[in-house]
């Protein structure tokens, strides 16, 4: 497959199976992402994977069914592990990144009680297993020889790269065919303020658009019908949610708004923590849609999202 092969981990989370891919370039052994920290993940790794010769493992982003098993790569091969930037940060600034959240999202109408709740769940491990004890930064330590490009491009997460060879890209969770996710609402610990998901997916949509002639090789689901095909489909998908926030965006209680929005529906702790990551990802396009509509013309996309736009937006 565009001279990678893809690996399928499966994996005990709502998304399902997870991609990994293993290459040769300049004739070293790459593993690109990880799958998640299970059994099953450690058993495929070793029948399918020839750790003994394993030089580079890169990590598209830090989610959990994505750099999992980079701890234990750590300590079964030789390999060098790369991370995102972003997730460097988090990893140096944990305790200051944990504050700054905690401040963040009682800002916007969490409760005490729902934060602790929330650090409790942050701090068993459940999403985030062991980070390895050595690491490289990807978008600078990647050794030039293995001709492997890459790009920032935040969106599903903040520290989302995008990894580009000669024919092809691993994008990670930026291009997955027929799911939409939004975000997660988080701490900018370059500036200490929120970190601004809209405007980051806004110019990661044109990056994406410049691999149009790249095979790309997605996280989840296999493959994708096409790189515009996806964007229209996640855009879609945005605009249809706009459309339905846009009566309550003055609302500035975040879970007042969640509630007036869901009639109360949504109690569960991590799922409340989603929405509201999505309900601000919105609420910033709102404040600025043409930033969206720019991008969209950028690629020429806007027209087939055009009227969608404007009964989301009413621009």
């Amino acid at each position: 497959m565009a001279g990678l092969t893809q690996h399928t981990i499966n994996t005990p989370y709502m998304v399902g199976p997870v991609h990994c891919y293993t290459g040769m370039p300049a004739g070293e052994l790459v593993l690109f992402d990880t799958g998640p920290p299970t059994p099953e993940a450690e058993r495929y790794l070793r029948k399918n994977v020839d750790l003994a010769n394993l030089r580079h493992v890169i990590v598209t982003h830090g989610h959990i069914d994505h750099y999992g098993q980079a701890h234990w790569l750590e300590q079964n091969s030789d390999a060098v592990i790369y991370l995102p930037y972003r997730d460097c940060l988090k990893i140096s600034e944990h305790d200051r990144r944990m504050k700054e959240m905690y401040h963040l999202l009682s800002d916007l109408g969490f409760s005490r009680k729902y934060l602790e709740g929330l650090q409790q769940i942050f701090d068993s491990g459940a999403l985030f297993p062991p980070f390895p004890k050595k690491f490289k930064i990807a978008e600078t330590e990647l050794p030039e020889r293995l001709g492997i490009e890459s790009i920032n491009c935040p969106g599903h997460s903040q520290s989302d790269v995008v990894y580009v060879g000669e024919d092809w890209a691993v994008t990670g969770d930026t291009l997955l065919r027929g799911i939409f996710q939004s975000p997660l609402l988080d701490v900018d610990l370059e500036s200490g303020e929120r970190f601004n998901n809209y405007a980051a997916y806004c110019s990661s949509i044109v990056k994406l658009a410049g691999l149009r002639n790249k095979k790309v090789l997605p996280g989840h689901r296999k493959n994708i019908a096409g790189i515009d095909a996806t964007l229209l489909f996640y855009i879609s998908k945005l605009l249809g949610r706009v459309e339905q926030l846009r009566p309550y965006k003055d609302e500035e209680n975040l879970i007042t708004l969640i509630d007036r929005l869901l009639d109360g529906r949504m109690q569960d702790t991590f799922h409340l923590y989603l929405k509201a990551s999505e309900v601000v990802f919105m609420k910033d396009l709102l404040s600025e849609p043409e930033m969206l509509r720019r991008a969209l013309e950028e690629i020429g996309l806007f027209d087939q999202v055009g009227e969608l736009y404007h009964a989301a937006t009413g621009c």
